[in-house]
């Protein structure tokens, strides 16, 4: 038995978090009857899953993509400005991926894509505690109470950021290149956070996400992550949680028998 949205997910439907607004908004069904409420769990092997009318098959290969994105494309499928997106440029894969999280239109580096859906939620979901690392080209001064206070988490939004692993590496044409490490996926969150302290910055790029690392990939280019990295990533666990049991209740499994037997009872 597997939960309805990670089917979808798996299937290379959407991703996880996308599957489960799709339920929400009625476009899923299970033998032909809409559902909208989460966590119902369906037979891969007896139920009939259908978005939208159509038949979804979890037969797909899976892709795990390494791409380091350029300055000056979007983080998402399609974009509705007519702006380049990341797909572009992997337009000569023939298989229906997508991003793993986002990267901002003027930041660069590393960017995963994918149609698994599980990792897909592994990756980006904040109880795993997942760590992104960014080389800044920052301006202003940067002192070492800056780098404190970067490493004790400054307040943006209103909202405290996590203690973040801050490093001076070197200097630019800007100023100062520090190395940052945040384990949050706030919007443009390493800007804000040098903007908090009175520094601009002036380039930004992903070098390093869940222990995969950029390395001397061309900007533009992509590769195929193999197979040590992919086992790698599979294996995230949440923060805390290993060697603990769940403690969510159990969730009944959905099938054309407990259709019949809600649908007597409820007198349609």
């Amino acid at each position: 038995m597997i939960r309805l949205q990670k089917y979808l997910a798996n299937a290379g439907v959407a991703s996880r978090r996308a599957a489960e607004k799709m339920i929400a908004e009625g476009r899923v069904s299970v033998n032909d009857e809409i559902i909208r409420e989460m966590g119902v769990q369906i037979d891969e092997d007896y139920d009939v899953v259908k978005v939208d009318g159509e038949a979804v098959k979890n037969t797909e290969k899976k892709y795990y993509i390494m791409l380091n994105k350029p300055v000056g494309f979007v983080t998402t499928v399609s974009d509705d400005k007519g702006r380049p997106t990341v797909m572009d440029l992997v337009s000569d894969i023939s298989a229906r991926i997508y991003p793993v999280g986002r990267l901002d239109y003027d930041t660069e580096g590393l960017l995963l894509l994918t149609n698994d859906g599980d990792l897909t939620f592994k990756i980006t979901h904040p109880k795993h505690d997942i760590a992104k690392t960014y080389v800044a080209e920052v301006t202003g001064n940067i002192t070492m109470d800056t780098i404190l206070q970067l490493r004790r988490g400054v307040m943006v939004d209103g909202v405290k950021t996590s203690p973040a692993e801050v490093e001076v590496v070197g200097a630019t044409q800007y100023g100062t290149k520090v190395e940052i490490t945040i384990h949050e996926g706030r919007n443009r969150q390493v800007r804000k956070m040098f903007e908090a302290l009175g520094c601009i910055v002036k380039k930004l790029k992903r070098t390093k996400e869940a222990g995969l690392t950029l390395g001397h990939l061309p900007s533009g280019k992509w590769r195929k992550l193999s197979e040590s990295e992919v086992n790698m990533l599979k294996k995230i666990e949440a923060a805390g949680t290993k060697g603990k049991n769940s403690s969510k209740p159990k969730v009944k499994a959905y099938s054309k028998t407990n259709s019949k037997r809600r649908t007597q009872k409820s007198g349609k």
